[in-house]
């Protein structure tokens, strides 16, 4: 009796601290595991990235951190899933409103991005590092 009432008290404390851990969906893992290393960067499908061009500030990484922060090139800021996990928000202090992007693909070794600025199409490649 003894024995049975201890593995009844253990098993209740595992039961309650096993049930604390999160639990993220494929896409979070997906998006948050790799540092992103950026591709290309294109408006109206033409290379955005140089001197000059709409996305010349978005050199370097993306990073896409589970406490919903992160860097994207040289801005840092955070980032939120949106519409079922079909789209990332990204708020950052340097731009004056929400970048909304549609996420056309995500998967280990690729995440590609497709947004607008001014009615102008942008779509943004990265690899996983």
């Amino acid at each position: 009796m003894k024995n049975l009432a201890l593995f009844l008290i253990i098993f209740s404390l595992l039961g309650i601290f096993s049930c604390n851990k999160k639990s993220y969906t494929e896409k979070f893992n997906l998006l948050t595991g790799p540092i992103w290393a950026r591709g290309s960067l294109l408006v109206n499908g033409a290379d955005a990235s140089g001197p000059g061009g709409l996305l010349e500030n978005f050199k370097g990484d993306a990073r896409f951190n589970t406490d919903y922060t992160g860097y994207f090139g040289q801005y840092t800021g955070t980032w939120r899933f949106a519409y079922n996990e079909t789209q990332i928000v990204i708020t950052t202090d340097s731009l004056p409103i929400p970048i909304t992007a549609v996420i056309a693909e995500l998967n280990q070794n690729a995440l590609k991005i497709t947004t607008s600025f001014s009615q102008i199409p942008i779509r943004m490649t990265f690899k996983a590092k």
